[in-house]
């Protein structure tokens, strides 16, 4: 019975572990027909039953100059002055974030995002869902840059000495370049069953 109990928690265990790499690191898990799954290796030849599927789109890579224009667009787009919100990276300090926020009301704020998001896609970013709540969150990729578009309160200010007043919030465009290609992942093969 023991030796049941540990086969079951070891299934458990291993596709709890390929479950939330395949979250975090999509493009980087496969699973084969045969139920073997590749972490970290490039996909299995197919067989020749098998049609090879059409690889993912991608984008030319941006920089942050491109990035910052992007943004300055959409939030010109859900017609507020890019100049009355402030960067939230000084020009000269990191060339892989960048972002902008201002203090709105909330009851425009809801809006003034979706504004953004819609031009956003407007301008070929790829919504990115893992994680994101639609009224407070959303998540874009393109060019090796993510942008997450937001609206956070008071409590989630990023400063302690706060100026909002109970009606405001902060909208925020926040952009990171990520490049998971470069990060070295180990070859997995798991089989289960």
């Amino acid at each position: 019975m023991n030796a049941l109990l540990k086969r079951v928690w070891i299934g458990l265990a291993t596709t709890l572990i390929v479950s939330l790499a395949a979250v975090v690191l999509p493009n980087h898990v496969q699973i084969g027909d045969d139920g073997h799954i590749h972490l970290g290796a490039p996909p299995p030849a197919p067989s020749p039953s098998t049609a090879v599927p059409t690889p993912e789109s991608t984008s030319p890579p941006l920089k942050r100059d491109a990035v910052e224009e992007v943004i300055r667009t959409a939030v010109s787009a859900a017609g507020l002055d890019p100049a009355q919100g402030r960067p939230t990276v000084a020009a000269a300090a990191n060339s892989d974030r960048t972002g902008w926020m201002a203090v709105r009301e909330k009851t425009a704020a809801q809006a003034e995002m979706n504004a953004i998001c819609a031009d956003l896609e407007r301008q070929g970013w790829t919504l990115n869902p893992n994680g994101d709540r639609p009224d407070a969150s959303r998540s874009y990729k393109r060019g090796g840059w993510y942008l997450l578009v937001s609206t956070r309160g008071k409590t989630q200010a990023p400063s302690t000495t706060s100026t909002l007043t109970d009606s405001q919030t902060y909208l925020t465009l926040t952009g990171l370049q990520l490049n998971l290609s470069d990060i070295p992942l180990p070859e997995i093969t798991v089989r289960i069953g």
